[in-house]
């Protein structure tokens, strides 16, 4: 009979993925009769991920997410050490010297690159950045521009919309919502009057979800504009599912609608494939390729171009991995090497994966709760199996990251920078749920004081 399991675990990365992984892992080796530690390596001061800082802040349903994390975090089975970057302020090999396993939950945040010409043009951005700045990420500036009066998105899923919606909606209406005073400012002050979302495929093909599209119908004072010519394709056509049916039915009634009166407007456009962003000191205008489906539904090229007069174009085709040093990644993929999470010509024994930095940035949270089980099995038969290495340091990674000055952020600190935002929301002029403090330096000081007084 082999003995119970005594591990010590970190993950690096506390997103969803990350947490999820630590909640399974914990629960798994309990039900095994074993104990493990886990640390919970967070680059930023506060958890939480692309779901504090990826998610638009007028998305009320995030918050049943936040609760569940909040809920997983706050049970003491996983340790969160925050504004602590891995490959920066401890090396890979140093947690593998203390732990006898290590996941990597980095996720993906920057945006992946869509390859034409003039998609450096000064007007030209990647909706990943702009979701940081309008999501109050402390790494990027504090002002964005938004000058350009006709705008351009290009993609078909979550995030086109998202940024979509973000743009086209008036500043007032996102004042009681978690948007920074910083963001609410230039959004109240943004001169955009038409907000163009280019997919290359057909309605048919959208990424969105029905709650997606539904919000983007009850945006007061922006008319949805669809063209008739790209429904034309949809005779006889049958969906798949009943989701796929309502976003149609829904697309189809906006479509019918008279013109509205609307001071902005949301312009749907679908068979344009980007093709050239023009213009001489920055963005004038986007050239496409108009695109048809053929008889199997697959989308050809037609050979008709056009031009769509625009002063800003934001890329939405997906997000790209975040790599850490010292482990080996597939730059292609954006994602580390792995099968089934066990990572590939790994450094040493014990090195995972799971979530986006596994598989890509494709599916939603109730992937990232699967994929994070597929893991922690592995690690877990592995650890059974007596293949993974013992650790070489007993000594607890706080010291070292005390050692060097390392001003790291824990789970008490959290909730008190979290009671902080809360009270600033509570007495703001527009009554909100929270204002999120930007500043990094400010958060680690309010988290620090946090701490200190729990100690």
């Amino acid at each position: 009979m082999s003995s119970p399991l005594n591990l010590r675990v970190a993950i690096v990365g506390s997103g969803p993925a990350g947490i999820y992984a630590g909640n399974i892992l914990s629960n798994s080796v309990a039900e095994a009769g074993g104990t493990v530690a886990i640390d919970l390596f967070e680059s930023l001061p506060a958890p939480y991920g692309l779901i504090r800082y990826g998610v638009a802040p007028d998305h009320p349903r995030i918050k049943g997410i936040v609760d569940s994390l909040h809920e997983m975090l706050n049970s003491g089975k996983i340790r969160l050490i925050g504004n602590v970057e891995v490959g920066k302020d401890i090396a890979l090999d140093e947690l593998h010297a203390r732990y006898d396993a290590v996941i990597l939950a980095t996720g993906a945040i920057r945006d992946a690159a869509l390859d034409i010409p003039g998609i450096d043009l000064p007007g030209s951005y990647g909706a990943a950045d702009f979701v940081a700045w309008y999501d109050g990420h402390p790494d990027v500036p504090r002002t964005w521009p938004l000058d350009a009066a006709e705008v351009a998105v290009i993609g078909n899923g979550n995030v086109a919309l998202d940024v979509a919606r973000v743009l086209a909606k008036h500043g007032r209406d996102q004042r009681t919502t978690e948007v920074p005073d910083n963001v609410l400012e230039g959004l109240e002050g943004s001169a955009v009057t038409d907000v163009h979302v280019f997919g290359r495929r057909g309605p048919q093909d959208i990424k969105f979800t029905p709650i997606e599209l539904r919000e983007l119908g009850e945006v007061p004072d922006v008319d949805i504009v669809l063209y008739d010519e790209d429904f034309a394709y949809l005779e006889g056509f049958v969906p798949a599912n009943n989701q796929l049916k309502v976003m149609l039915r829904t697309l189809d009634q906006w479509r019918k609608k008279p013109a509205g009166e609307a001071s902005r407007r949301l312009h749907l456009h679908f068979y344009h494939a980007p093709v050239a962003v023009l213009g001489t000191d920055r963005v004038e205008s986007l050239r496409f390729e108009r695109t048809a489906p053929d008889a199997e539904g697959v989308v050809r090229s037609t050979g008709e171009v056009r031009e769509i007069p625009v002063q800003a174009v934001y890329r939405a085709v997906g997000y790209y991995g975040t790599p850490v040093v010292g482990a080996p990644f597939d730059e292609k993929a954006g994602v580390v090497p792995n099968v089934e999470g066990r990572v590939t010509d790994a450094p040493f024994a014990g090195l995972y994966a799971t979530g986006w930095i596994k598989r890509g940035p494709v599916g939603l949270i109730g992937h990232t709760k699967s994929d994070a089980m597929e893991t922690i099995t592995h690690l877990v038969a592995d650890a059974q199996a007596g293949a993974l290495e013992a650790p070489t340091v007993d000594a607890d990674v706080l010291s070292l990251l005390a050692e060097r000055e390392v001003a790291y952020t824990t789970w008490e600190g959290w909730l008190a920078l979290d009671a902080h935002e809360r009270h600033l929301g509570q007495t703001h002029q527009y009554a909100r749920e929270r204002v999120k403090v930007v500043p990094r330096d400010e958060q680690v000081e309010r988290s620090l004081s946090g701490t200190l007084a729990q100690s």
